[in-house]
């Protein structure tokens, strides 16, 4: 009954009897609650009342005091049974409720401590993934990427200078993105033959094609805008691309983030064993987990973009084929479920997850399962020897 928009209306034969009784068969561990109950009487104007009954074997009565009040009641001279109607004994649970309350604050407090470094993390992931999913600006993000990944790999793996140190990530930068380049390049020259062709003879059937690049480990089937992919020239392939293996390397990561940050909140814990703070602990090493996520999103992405290419079947095929196969997979979008793209082996049937069911085999003497009460070898198992 506690808590809010509980309200007990009340018709004329009970206003005139009292009105409502609110009768408590043991106190809660929170004084809020014990208040809301009382508050279901006497709403709005109308009459009521209550009465809370306690024992001293209760949970709260037990754990704080309850020893020292049964040796005043045996001192008072009270029976078995007797109702106890005393302010010692008000005041001593509405002490036992202050206990418990300031101890569930104290939880309370330790856990948003411990949500604080999780929340700051996933303002930083969140943030990443929705500049990807708008995809607006993905060509920055992607030069971003590479440009951390840089200052990380020559930090871990160098042993140099300011100025070298500068230098050295530079360079390997400029070197990165001018491979991207000519890894777009290439990836247009391949695709613009497959766009030319389903958008001159088939694009009142599409609005969206699916092309399929691979890093020669996986393919992923890009979605891109037909029209989009048309007006330029190919290039807004790449850039669904970049948006595509960002989003998927992004939810990939976090996933793994977020069961490892679990298991180091359960660890830390016997940090206190060893008169260590399991919080400052757990802020430390959940930063190093973070910058290792971070790290392996950025080589992912980078390293799958600088390997990506059209995904043929062989050397021969020609965009007529290639547009062919994309209708009979029925990749159009408007055909599609929302999400993102289907991860593909390099079969064109994706495998299915359903689990195999096996029929118990029945035996000769068991009982014949069409329930005629016969056994089986008797019944239909004798039609199969039969056969």
């Amino acid at each position: 009954m506690a808590g809010r928009g509980t309200d007990i209306k009340i018709d004329p034969d009970v206003r005139e009897a009292g009105g409502l009784a609110i009768i408590g068969t043991e106190r809660h561990d929170s004084r809020r609650v014990d208040r809301q109950l009382r508050g279901r009487s006497g709403r709005q104007g109308d009459p009521g009342s209550s009465i809370f009954y306690v024992s001293l074997e209760d949970n709260l009565m037990r754990l704080f005091g309850s020893e020292r009040i049964a040796g005043v009641v045996d001192k008072m001279g009270l029976t078995e049974g007797e109702a106890l109607q005393n302010s010692m004994l008000s005041s001593s649970i509405e002490r036992a409720q202050k206990k418990v309350e300031e101890n569930n604050f104290g939880i309370r407090k330790n856990l948003v401590e411990y949500d604080d470094v999780m929340n700051s993390q996933r303002e930083v992931v969140y943030s990443k993934r929705r500049s990807a999913l708008t995809g607006e600006r993905i060509d920055v993000d992607v030069m971003n990427m590479a440009s951390d990944y840089c200052d990380i790999f020559v930090d871990k793996y160098g042993d140099l200078d300011y100025q070298g140190f500068g230098e050295i990530s530079d360079r390997l930068k400029d070197t990165i993105i001018d491979t991207q380049k000519r890894r777009n390049d290439t990836i247009v020259a391949q695709a613009w033959p497959i766009i030319n062709y389903v958008y001159e003879k088939k694009r009142m059937f599409y609005q969206n094609i699916a092309i399929p690049v691979s890093d020669g480990r996986k393919v992923l089937n890009v979605l891109v805008d037909l029209r989009k992919a048309y007006e330029s020239k190919g290039k807004e392939l790449t850039r669904a691309i970049s948006k595509t293996v960002t989003l998927r390397v992004i939810d990939e990561y976090w996933k793994i983030h977020l069961r490892d940050m679990d298991d180091l909140k359960q660890s830390v814990q016997n940090a206190s064993y060893e008169q260590k703070d399991p919080k400052l602990i757990y802020k430390t090493e959940s930063f190093d987990l973070f910058i290792k996520a971070l790290e392996g999103i950025y080589k992912d992405v980078l390293t799958f973009l600088l390997r990506a290419q059209i995904f043929l079947r062989n050397d021969m095929q020609s965009p007529e084929e290639v547009a062919t196969e994309a209708h009979e997979r029925k990749t159009d979008m408007s055909r599609m479920q929302a999400g993102r793209p289907d991860i593909l082996n390099h079969s064109s049937e994706p495998k299915s997850n359903a689990p195999v069911r096996v029929a118990k085999k029945v035996g000769r003497n068991d009982p014949c399962p069409c329930g005629s009460g016969k056994k089986y070898k008797n019944c239909h198992g004798r039609e199969q020897a039969a056969e």
